[in-house]
């Protein structure tokens, strides 16, 4: 089996592990359906999703965040990534049946952070090559309803542990950066080496722009 090929077995054991997971208060994109979802069949295709996204065959930065989010995971099954940026072709090995929505929002769900991202990887011709995951996998949902973001709590951070350390089981030897403090924090509680760099929220795009590139000199 090549090294490509047993990742893939580990990935698909992973997702399958990540979608089982069920927590008052948490959305898991893997394994319910959206309120907006336009097929029953959703989730499985954000299941599919996440693993073309991990399925890189050379990967080389792993990029670490807080919690998936209303405007980009929660939707699009991906990390850092919209709904928006999938039709419009930028995510790697997105394609197909893959790339079509999923949504029945009127204009296809947006992010900031997650186009600061994508744009930044692109510029940095590692955009084939980088995979996403975060230190609580699903999505916590806010007090404005599903609709809405909130931080983990202290028991949610515990639980997205175990999934945290597999996936970067999975990818051994690849520099990792953590995308804000909690990120930072569940990787350090793994004993993980990684690099803090700036979230690109709230006027950080130029100091994540300049954490990565330094990083990956």
């Amino acid at each position: 089996m090549t090294d490509l090929s047993l990742r893939q077995t580990e990935i698909k054991a992973l997702i399958t592990a990540a979608s089982r997971h069920q927590s008052a208060g948490i959305f898991n994109p893997w394994s319910q359906l959206s309120e907006m979802d336009l097929n029953p069949d959703g989730y499985l295709l954000r299941q599919e999703r996440l693993y073309q996204h991990w399925s890189a065959e050379n990967p080389q930065l792993v990029l670490i965040g807080e919690a998936a989010g209303y405007q980009g995971c929660r939707f699009s099954g991906i990390p850092f990534t919209s709904e928006r940026l999938i039709l419009e072709g930028k995510i790697p090995r997105i394609s197909g049946h893959l790339a079509e929505r999923i949504s029945s929002r009127k204009r296809p769900w947006s992010e900031p952070s997650a186009t600061i991202v994508w744009k930044t990887l692109d510029e940095l011709g590692i955009a084939k090559s980088a995979v996403f995951f975060n230190a609580v996998p699903w999505h916590p949902e806010g007090e404005r309803g599903p609709l809405s973001n909130r931080t983990p709590k202290t028991p949610e951070k515990k639980e997205g542990e175990p999934y945290l350390k597999c996936f970067l089981a999975v990818f051994p030897n690849v520099p990792v950066a953590a995308l804000g403090n909690i990120a930072s924090a569940a990787l350090s509680a793994l004993g993980i080496a990684h690099r803090q760099v700036r979230h690109p929220a709230y006027g950080g795009a130029m100091k994540f722009r300049e954490g990565l590139r330094t990083l990956l000199r």
